[in-house]
């Protein structure tokens, strides 16, 4: 069972709360865990990469020499991928780095993401997070005031709300997203979890449903 201090805007510890990380994972799975990050940095990826083959090279594709009576290894057109400016051998081609894996282990993957947080004392808690409008120099102060302005950290919240979002999103280290909508990638990624209260309980009753 851990204790987690609950921290307002300020700074100041205004209570505790009583979490045992197995309520969201029973174990720690660290394939599972390297498995859920491996596809989510392959659905990353363009797969853009393209290199020419021969015959995309521009160039004759006549023999540079007859083939016998020189005295030469025989060679074909410039063309030739073992000539300088021929095309290449082992030529690239754009292709979809995209899979999935079944959405219970990757919604597994998440909860154990989470629990290895609280197990690991990354994790800090905050009785709530709103503003009236966008304000970046605001949520900078609530960083700072948590000791968070120099490590990068994930902002989540019980729900999208577009000014939280707009207050965090111009913050070199740090990014923001609703609890609904974390993965384990974007979890592990950042060294501190900011949480909200109601952010946490949230995830507790998904993943009793889970159950």
């Amino acid at each position: 069972m851990a204790s987690l201090p609950i921290y307002n805007r300020a700074g100041k510890e205004v209570g505790r709360y009583e979490i045992d990380p197995a309520d969201l994972a029973p174990r720690i799975n660290k394939q599972l865990l390297h498995d859920a990050v491996v596809m989510y940095r392959a659905n990353l990826r363009q797969g853009s990469a393209k290199t020419k083959a021969r015959n995309e090279v521009a160039g004759s594709t006549r023999k540079l020499f007859r083939q016998k009576g020189t005295g030469r290894a025989r060679m074909g057109s410039i063309r030739s991928g073992i000539r300088r400016g021929g095309g290449h051998i082992k030529h690239k081609q754009p292709r979809d780095w995209g899979y999935r894996l079944p959405r219970k282990a990757l919604q597994s993957a998440t909860r154990m993401a989470v629990a290895s947080k609280i197990r690991d004392d990354e994790i800090v808690l905050l009785d709530e997070l709103s503003f009236a409008s966008p304000k970046t120099k605001d949520m900078a102060a609530v960083l700072k005031a948590l000791k968070l302005d120099a490590t990068s950290v994930l902002v989540a919240t019980e729900k999208y709300d577009l000014n939280t979002y707009k207050s965090v999103r111009n913050l070199a280290q740090a990014s923001v997203a609703p609890v609904s909508e974390l993965n384990a990638y974007m979890v592990l990624r950042p060294r501190r979890l900011l949480i909200t209260k109601a952010a946490l309980d949230s995830l507790k009753a998904s993943s009793k449903k889970a159950e």
